[in-house]
């Protein structure tokens, strides 16, 4: 039987649109399994099409991001940020679910939204962000797309962001 006392190790993957998050996550989850860690893995992108990797909890199984569009008359960004919104409101349901497995999990995997700021910059990022780390021990990794920061302004541009994400979520880096 796991100590009860144990407390799984989230891992917030977070970065530029194309950087290349959910390709991380597919080869995290593999190489963690290949480990063979007890691994449990969210879906924070209402988006995403298709999925490289099984999601224990996603979020376009509560919301439709193609219907809140829709319904509320929103761009693709404004979907994407409705679409965190609602889920937010039912996070704790989330947290419950972690609590519960816990015991057998050594790391739960957050894949968030390409639209970075979207997520880092929200009410509801924040709220997912800080009942995450409230609960358990979470780190950013924070991917950036190297073929993209050949040019110094671009590079500079992504330690900004990365540095600023890390101000923001208060979480290392």
């Amino acid at each position: 039987m796991a100590d009860s006392g144990h407390k799984p190790v989230v891992i917030l993957v977070m970065g530029m649109a194309g950087s290349g998050k959910t390709t991380l996550m597919q080869r995290l989850n593999a190489h963690l399994h290949a480990m063979q860690k007890r691994v449990y893995v969210l879906n924070m992108d209402p988006a995403v099409t298709s999925l490289p990797y099984g999601a224990n909890i996603d979020i376009r199984d509560t919301v439709a991001y193609k219907e809140v569009m829709k319904q509320y008359g929103l761009g693709p960004n404004g979907a994407i940020l409705t679409s965190l919104n609602l889920f937010a409101t039912r996070f704790d349901q989330v947290l419950g679910i972690l609590d519960k497995r816990a015991p057998e999990l050594d790391y739960i995997l957050v894949d968030t939204p390409g639209q970075i700021e979207v997520f880092s910059w929200s009410a509801s990022g924040t709220i997912i962000t800080e009942a995450l780390a409230a609960s358990f021990p979470t780190v950013v990794v924070y991917i950036v797309d190297t073929p993209r920061t050949t040019s110094p302004n671009t590079f500079m541009s992504n330690m900004l962001y990365a540095c600023s994400t890390m101000y923001k979520t208060k979480l290392p880096l």
